[in-house]
């Protein structure tokens, strides 16, 4: 089992800043990646962001490339998603989840799921 702790939600104007955690435990994780995802209400949970825990190869969504980073702290097993610029329509709650193997943007690949933290930008 693994397990997710997302933190670093909250709320900010457009054009702002912010920087998500998820501090993984559990199993290891050495041979996995890690990804960010967002839902609204009514919408389907959507890809953001991910990252592999070996290599650090990185896959974004179109929507966020240029105004968001993922990164990982090996040692601290924590992923972050920073965010800058952010528009309103980054409003969502985040969630990060985990996955064996390759990296991936499809939701129905991920095995982990954090509990979510809510980002909300106003204008």
């Amino acid at each position: 089992q693994v397990q997710l702790v997302e933190s670093g939600g909250g709320l900010v104007q457009a054009g702002g800043s912010l920087r998500l955690s998820c501090a993984a435990s559990g199993r290891t994780l050495s041979n996995s990646a890690m990804g960010w995802f967002r839902q609204v209400p009514g919408k389907e949970r959507e890809f953001v962001a991910a990252i592999s825990w070996r290599l650090g190869l990185t896959l974004y969504a179109d929507s966020v490339k240029g105004r968001f980073t993922i990164s990982r702290d090996n040692l601290k097993n924590t992923v972050y998603l920073q965010m800058n610029s952010l528009l309103t329509e980054d409003t969502a709650v985040y969630y990060c989840a985990a996955k064996y193997g390759t990296i991936s943007s499809l939701r129905g690949s991920y095995d982990y799921w954090g509990q979510g933290t809510q980002v909300t930008v106003s204008s």
